[in-house]
Order: structure tokens, then sequence, then C-alpha cells
């Protein structure tokens, strides 16, 4: 059984036990957290998305947060003598995913 989740504005596939990252979340390590809205829940065959997941839910722990790696943003217009390089990392919060409950 997996679920298809919304948090942070991405989607996520997730299972029971696996281990995610995603947007960064407010909490300390170790707190149990709900993520965000069930897109889809998907058991063998059958398929549920809509109004029949409405009051689904996936429950985790919060394992650790952390920064991404840099990305270097490099702007340059030729001729003009204008160049800027600017970098960023992302927060992230890494999920431990405890159980879905449909």
């Amino acid at each position: 059984m997996y679920a298809v989740i919304e948090t942070g504005g991405k989607q996520y596939r997730v299972a029971a036990g696996e281990s995610i990252e995603v947007e960064s979340l407010t909490g300390d390590v170790g707190a149990a957290v709900e993520l965000g809205r069930v897109v889809a829940l998907v058991d063998g065959d059958s398929i549920k998305s809509g109004k029949d997941v409405t009051r689904a839910v996936v429950k985790g722990t919060i394992h650790s947060h952390g920064r991404g790696g840099k990305t270097l943003v490099f702007k340059f217009k030729r001729k003009k003598q204008y160049k800027r390089t600017i970098g960023h990392r992302q927060n992230f919060t890494r999920v431990t995913v405890s159980e879905i409950v449909a």
C-alpha cells in the first residue's frame, strides 16, 4: 500500500517505513507529524482518489532537519559587463513515514 501526498507545493509517493525529504516543517526532531493532503491511495489493484480519500491520513515522525546542496544562479548580459552569481540552499525536513490510515 502506498499513498501520494501533497506538502510544500510538491507531490510525493510514500509507503510505510520510507524516509522522504520534504519542504521545511515546523517541529522538533522526534515529534509526530501528519503529512499534507492525501491525493491518492493505492492498495494492490484498487486506486482511490478524490472524495474517497478525504479522511485518509499519513502519519510520520521528524527524523532530521537540514539544507540541500548549493544551486548556483548566474546572470549575464553580453557587451554590458554585467555578471552576477547568486547561490541558494533549500531547507528540508527528513520524515520517516510510520503508517497510512485509510
